[in-house]
């Protein structure tokens, strides 16, 4: 973890705390799963690590996302009877989730080339899909738009307290599972993409288990938070290259800021190791995961010094993957 003492530019900004993320666990009780935490011992045995699977991908729309749009729309200003994202899929269908079952309306601005599973989810919670190019600018242009014109509340998919909070409330879930097996993890493994994840699992654990480490695990070809956290300058401009669609995302700024202080590095792996971890979820657990969700795992096979003999949890964050499309991605054709 970095010593927080050198920030400058950005301490104003709305950061969540510890305390945040508790209240955001009470506030969205009993409105998602308490996901299953699972092992495999071929995979263990295979690996040389004792692992635990957080099935986020069994949460709410199939992905974590549930966890920060539920927290966020339900902290709404009063009055409020439209909201608007830009997303990949997940958060898009989250918010579009979380807000029917508030009664109010949703607007997510997707990339043209988001996966049709997650155009096609996103649509089914009853949110209206404004289309856009596939770059961070585009989406952001795209939505600014749509906000002038409509005066919708824009829930951001990750550079968020309030989203940060909820993503965090995935770690007291976890210690509590751990804790009626007996056990405490050392380590947990997240990917990271826009960051909201990892900065709330960090921020969390500080607080919770201080004594467990957190890594973020991410795509080469998407490789901005570590490049972020090793030189202490976020990356604000990239040009991904992966698989992992929900990946993407430049890390964002409250982001980076708690990912540096509370995360004990971030590791990259290529498209091979995310293709041959996917084979493993589906194959030895039996769980269909989508290609972001594999990074964890890949992880591990990557780096096995950092895990071995450790016991390591690896959130598997989404499951909306087109079965169609599987058999080609695995096969480096896709």
């Amino acid at each position: 973890m970095k010593d927080a003492s050198f920030d400058t530019s950005f301490s104003r900004l709305d950061l969540p705390s510890a305390a945040d993320v508790f209240a955001a666990a009470e506030r969205i009780s009993g409105r998602i799963h308490r996901t299953p935490l699972m092992t495999s011992s071929g995979l263990n045995q295979l690996l040389g690590a004792d692992l635990y699977f957080k099935c986020e991908h069994l949460q709410k729309v199939g992905a974590f996302k549930a966890r920060g749009a539920a927290n966020a729309v339900l902290q709404l200003p009063a009055g409020t009877d439209l909201v608007a994202t830009h997303s990949s899929g997940n958060h898009g269908a989250a918010l579009a989730w979380a807000a029917a079952e508030q009664g109010l309306r949703c607007k997510v601005v997707m990339p043209e080339n988001a996966p049709q599973v997650k155009k096609s989810a996103v649509a089914a919670y009853g949110a209206e899909i404004v289309f856009c190019e596939p770059t961070l600018q585009a989406r952001e242009s795209t939505l600014e738009a749509l906000v002038q014109t409509s005066g919708a509340h824009v829930v951001p998919p990750f550079d968020d307290a309030r989203i940060i909070a909820g993503q965090g409330t995935v770690v007291p879930e976890i210690v509590a599972q751990c804790r009626e097996r007996g056990f405490a993890p050392d380590l947990i493994v997240a990917p990271v993409g826009g960051g909201g994840l990892l900065a709330g699992v960090g921020l969390a654990v500080s607080a919770l288990a201080p004594d467990m480490k957190v890594l973020g695990a991410e795509p080469a070809g998407a490789d901005d938070a570590q490049r972020s956290f090793r030189s202490g300058v976020r990356v604000t401009e990239q040009v991904p290259n992966t698989i992992a669609d929900g990946l993407r995302t430049t890390l964002g700024e409250r982001n980076f800021l708690l990912i540096r202080d509370h995360v004990n590095d971030v590791v990259t792996v290529t498209e091979d190791a995310i293709r041959q971890a996917l084979e493993y979820l589906w194959q030895r657990t039996k769980q269909f995961v989508e290609p972001s969700a594999a990074v964890g795992l890949a992880a591990v096979m990557a780096h096995p010094a950092r895990f071995r003999n450790k016991r390591v949890v690896v959130v598997l964050t989404g499951g909306n993957m087109d079965i169609g499309a599987a058999a080609k991605l695995v096969a480096g054709s896709l």
